[in-house]
């Protein structure tokens, strides 16, 4: 097998309000910081676009937990299956596991496998808050470099 290298950019679709969110907490600690939230568990099945706007084209689906795991800042801990379903990539996924300090404007998590045409993946998942609002709805660019097999 060769090695190749793919580089991959989408919107993060992440949508906790409303009628139909794509995003919603399972679990909250009985007492927890009320700044950071630590402690919230969130279940997650977010779509994945081309562009921001939520009608661009549908590439994949972000599906997995967030959790709020620091008491002093905002930092959730990301276990999500980055499952693609458009062009070459579809039906192959990529999984992401790391630490996200959603309020700085650079973020990098670990890509840590990966199946289908990214089958035994490595690589590294930048992020940079795109939007957010009030409610907690947000979109986040994210910018992936995945070597596979």
């Amino acid at each position: 097998m060769k090695e190749k290298f793919t580089n991959l950019h989408f919107f993060f679709h992440d949508i906790v309000s409303g009628n139909s969110p794509t995003a919603m907490r399972v679990a909250q600690a009985s007492s927890y910081t009320l700044l950071t939230g630590f402690g919230n568990l969130v279940m997650a099945d977010d779509v994945l676009t081309s562009g921001p706007e939520p009608n661009s084209t549908v590439v994949g689906r972000a599906q997995g937990i967030y959790a709020s795991a620091s008491m002093e800042d905002l930092s959730f801990l990301m276990t999500m299956n980055l499952a693609f379903s458009d062009g070459d990539f579809n039906g192959s996924s990529l999984s992401l596991l790391g630490r996200n300090p959603v309020l700085h404007e650079y973020r990098e998590m670990p890509i840590v496998g990966g199946s289908g045409v990214f089958r035994m993946a490595c690589g590294i998942a930048t992020a940079k808050t795109y939007s957010f609002n009030l409610l907690g709805d947000a979109i986040v660019e994210y910018n992936v470099v995945a070597s596979h097999y």
